[in-house]
């Protein structure tokens, strides 16, 4: 990372800020990234929309939940919405007929065309049970990062709006007891997301359902494996660019989701949730080329999209964070 300061008028000017506050900035202040009309789809690719065999478990493990709760009306709350593709996908995989109310959470304003069923909010309704499904939201919630300095002291990162850095004041308070406690920096040069923020905006989501099940699926880490330089980064046009927040690229880090995990949550590899919920990506048998050739590729179609949800070193890793209520 750089963390020269530039002699340059234009960056003179500039002010620096923690991550953090650069980061809210850049994906949701005034003509944010996240608030532009493409949205996320746009930019990168995720499990909803590689394959619609995704929305189908997710419909899935919603008629699970509602038979463990014992019938009547659930919710499904969409966490970090997008424009909507997972609660449309999802609506569309349930049997008719099915009792549920559905929401999209996302600070965006709502897409047009949005089956009218769908309640748009800006934060998730209070007191509801059924299934709360956030896909891909936690590495958009924005966190500070720290770096250890030559003494191996824990500095908080600044920055500019053209992604210069610099170290800043050491970290202190409850995000240093945050960095001893899930993830200590002790060699100079090692950085991490701190991940404060995240732990606190996924319990919060939890504390709204009265009963039922949340689930929290991204890119992750856990305390055994955590990456020694962090991994913030940026994307824009479906590739990975340099994390610049100046509102043109996403920004993003990994999230360590065991941080965010309550006592009675599990983690566990998306390949994993998915086998579970019927998704895998066995191919079928060739018999079936000879005796109904447009249900072969059909089959064979779904086998590619499931293997590409469960993959390995893709997809398939992803960990999901499953908590009760």
């Amino acid at each position: 990372m750089n963390h020269e300061v530039r002699d340059d008028t234009a960056g003179a000017s500039q002010p620096w800020s923690g991550w953090r506050a650069a980061t809210e900035r850049a994906l949701y202040g005034p003509d944010g990234f996240y608030l532009r009309p493409e949205g996320p789809a746009g930019h990168f690719r995720t499990s909803v929309h590689a394959s619609p065999l995704f929305a189908r478990a997710v419909a899935r493990l919603l008629e699970e939940v509602a038979g463990e709760l014992g019938g009547g009306e659930v919710a499904f709350v969409d966490m970090g919405a997008g424009r909507g593709e997972l609660v449309t996908g999802v609506l569309a995989a349930l049997p008719a007929g099915f009792p549920v109310r559905a929401y999209a959470v996302e600070r965006a304003a709502r897409p047009p065309g949005l089956d009218e069923r769908v309640t748009w909010l800006a934060s998730p309704p209070a007191g509801v049970r059924g299934l709360l499904f956030a896909n891909e939201w936690l590495d958009n919630v924005p966190a500070d990062v720290a770096e250890a300095d030559a003494d191996g002291v824990p500095r908080e990162v600044l920055v500019r709006p053209d992604g210069t850095e610099r170290l800043g004041a050491p970290v202190l308070g409850e995000d240093a007891r945050w960095l001893e406690r899930w993830w200590p920096l002790r060699e100079p040069g090692e950085r991490a997301e701190i991940g404060r923020t995240r732990d606190e905006a996924w319990a919060s989501a939890v504390g709204t359902l009265s009963a039922g099940l949340a689930v929290a699926v991204d890119y992750a880490h856990v305390a055994s494996a955590r990456p020694r330089y962090g991994t913030l980064t940026g994307f824009r046009g479906g590739r990975e660019v340099p994390p610049v927040p100046d509102g043109t690229c996403d920004i993003t880090s990994h999230v360590a989701l065991d941080a965010c995990a309550g006592p009675s949550a599990e983690l566990l590899p998306q390949r994993e949730a998915l086998t579970a919920l019927g998704i895998t990506g066995t191919r079928p048998p060739l018999s079936l080329a000879s005796t109904d050739p447009t249900a072969y590729v059909r089959a064979l179609s779904r086998a590619g999209e499931a293997a590409e949800l469960t993959s390995r070193g893709g997809l398939g890793d992803f960990l999901w964070l499953r908590e009760r209520v």
